[in-house]
């Protein structure tokens, strides 16, 4: 049975259930894994990168690493280019891929959710942000992106090529692409309550907890919640065909979620 070296990286993942996740999936697809975490600050992500890079298979990239990844590797590939962002690494090519925007809409689908011909507000323009953005326009959504530095949402905006918001607006579905909720700000919302009057459906890219401030607020005001679980099951398993180099599935990706849910709740 072949055995790969995976890696997660970012600022913080003590708490991920990525190696779980992927050590489920390999499995059942015929193959083990050595799986490390590395949590590391901005000052030591340089040093973090080049060994993963000459020591893994391939790894995962977390916030806030998503585009800090670029500058060292040799190759851009598919939706990562237009993108922006950078969550998988393939090590032997130093090629960099995106399965967030494509794990996204799957979890999307699964949950009954349509998005064409939809206003979608997307609050955070980093990593998650833009895949989420790019991903919402390439399925036939009117995206709006809010984030509070103006000069980095218009460069944003201006490359994705979606709309800039002003702040938090009516939309059919408003998505929480930013950290707050998890970690040390667990039981925050990036908003207030009465902003989310305004739309008819929440999703929250976090998954722990399960339901976070930003969902708790929604689901009291009667709305459609959603939370991250499905989408980090999909975008691993998107992640596991390419270190494999394994044709991907969408019913493949569906069936082995639901077998994934029945083992671990």
């Amino acid at each position: 049975m072949k055995k790969l070296r995976l890696a997660l990286l970012g600022r913080d993942v003590s708490l991920s259930d990525s190696e779980k996740i992927h050590r489920f999936i390999l499995g059942k697809m015929g193959t083990e894994c050595d799986y490390e975490k590395v949590s590391v600050p901005e000052t030591e992500f340089c040093r973090a990168a080049e060994r993963l890079l000459n020591e893994t298979d391939g790894f995962n990239v977390t916030i806030p690493y998503k585009r800090s990844i670029f500058p060292y590797l040799k190759s851009i590939k598919g939706d990562a280019a237009a993108y922006g962002s950078v969550n998988t690494v393939v090590s032997a090519e130093k090629a960099g891929y995106n399965t967030d925007g494509k794990g996204f809409l799957l979890m999307l689908e699964g949950a009954g959710i349509t998005v064409r011909g939809k206003s979608v507000l997307v609050l955070g323009a980093g990593g998650a942000g833009r895949s989420t953005a790019a991903a919402l326009k390439a399925a036939g959504a009117r995206v709006l992106l809010y984030r509070r530095n103006r000069r980095l949402l218009k460069e944003a905006c201006e490359e994705l090529g979606v709309e800039a918001a002003e702040g938090v607006v009516p939309c059919d579905i408003f998505i929480n692409c930013t950290a707050v909720g998890m970690h040390e700000s667990t039981g925050q919302s990036p908003v207030a309550g009465e902003a989310l009057n305004q739309c008819l459906t929440a999703v929250d890219l976090i998954y722990r907890p399960a339901e976070s401030e930003f969902l708790r607020l929604a689901r009291e005001r009667g709305k459609k919640t959603l939370s991250g679980g499905a989408m980090l099951f999909y975008q691993a398993y998107f992640s596991d065909c390419l270190y494999l180099g394994r044709k991907e599935s969408a019913e493949e990706a569906k069936a082995l979620y639901a077998e994934y849910l029945q083992r671990t709740q």
